[in-house]
């Protein structure tokens, strides 16, 4: 049997839990990873009120369903981000407040500490999310950079992270980072930078989605492979260029959907991403873990490609074999 195929509920957070497990559970889903917005996981409930947990259990289990993760990446990425008037629309009232950047800042952190202590209290060990970053503004060189700001941005990022993952830790939960554009690890050497410059910590990992891979040109497998040891979460979503000399990798500041654009998310199984060879990798590392299919297609009707990503990843993930092929070629002795 292969590994638990989920629903990352962000992108159907406009919908209550009860009716989106309820049609999760009847395209055949097995569980949920809740997004910490909407009605889904809301953390300040689950810390004040003794039986909000035991509600969102209750649904789940109604439904048939599991939940491995929560997610946190709209609070998470205001931990380290220059703010502006953007994060207000993505934030809770009370971190956002006055919106002041530090104090933004700083509330995000408590909020990402009281996840962890809320997961815990759902028996989930994973906490899915973004970082923010202090420096992604300074990816492209002009006007030249000061790549001692660059390493100042690390720093920013491991005291601005270590508290948290230290509360992690004490509530044997773990957060796994997106690997993403915007965040302070978005490829293989900004990977590696980052977890240096929080000492490899174990409570710190990954949240492995390929679709951020493949506009830029870079190697899931061989990513998965590097590091095997923190690949704690897998989503599966997918992503197709249209480079043709007119469309522009960068985006040309257009939104998701746009035909100018010279990239776009879509459904799994409609894209660039190669997913058998993920699929494999994820195989050689031993992750057993849930495949979390995050749909988001500007272009396709979601319930439909919902469906359609679940039939795509049943049929593509596999379990590793267990025997040599050539086993049945040797004589006993």
């Amino acid at each position: 049997m292969g590994r638990p195929v989920t629903l990352f509920t962000g992108q159907w957070a406009d919908l209550p839990l009860e009716e989106l497990a309820e049609k999760a559970s009847a395209w055949g889903f097995d569980g949920l990873e809740l997004a910490c917005w909407g009605d889904h996981f809301e953390v300040d409930r689950a810390i004040a009120e003794d039986d909000y947990v035991e509600s969102r259990k209750e649904i789940l289990e109604r439904h048939g369903l599991g939940c491995w993760a929560i997610g946190a990446h709209l609070v998470g990425q205001a931990v380290c981000d220059p703010i502006d008037e953007r994060h207000a629309a993505i934030l809770p009232p009370d971190v956002w407040g006055d919106g002041d950047p530090e104090g933004v800042r700083r509330r995000a952190a408590e909020q990402m500490k009281d996840t962890a202590r809320a997961a815990a209290r759902l028996g989930v060990e994973t906490v899915t999310g973004f970082t923010g970053s202090s420096i992604w503004h300074l990816l492209y060189s002009f006007p030249p950079n000061d790549f001692e700001a660059v390493e100042r941005g690390y720093r920013d990022f491991a005291e601005r992270w270590n508290p948290i993952v230290d509360v992690f830790d004490g509530e044997g939960v773990r957060f796994a980072l997106e690997v993403h554009p915007t965040e302070i690890a978005y490829d293989f050497v900004t990977t590696r930078k980052t977890l240096e410059a929080i000492d490899h910590r174990e409570g710190f990992g990954i949240n492995f989605d390929p679709s951020h891979f493949a506009h830029q040109f870079l190697d899931s497998a061989a990513f998965v492979e590097e590091f095997a040891d923190r690949i704690y979460h897998a989503h599966v979503k997918d992503s197709r260029k249209r480079l043709d000399g007119h469309r522009s990798i960068l985006g040309g500041h257009l939104n998701f959907g746009d035909a100018g654009r010279g990239w776009d998310f879509v459904s799994p199984g409609h894209g660039d991403v190669d997913f058998e060879s993920l699929f494999r990798a994820l195989n050689r590392i031993g992750y057993d873990g849930p495949l979390s299919i995050e749909w988001e297609d500007a272009g396709m009707d979601r319930e439909w490609g919902a469906q359609d990503a679940l039939a795509f990843v049943r049929r593509t993930d596999f379990d590793p074999s267990t025997v040599a092929f050539d086993a049945a070629f040797q004589k006993e002795s």
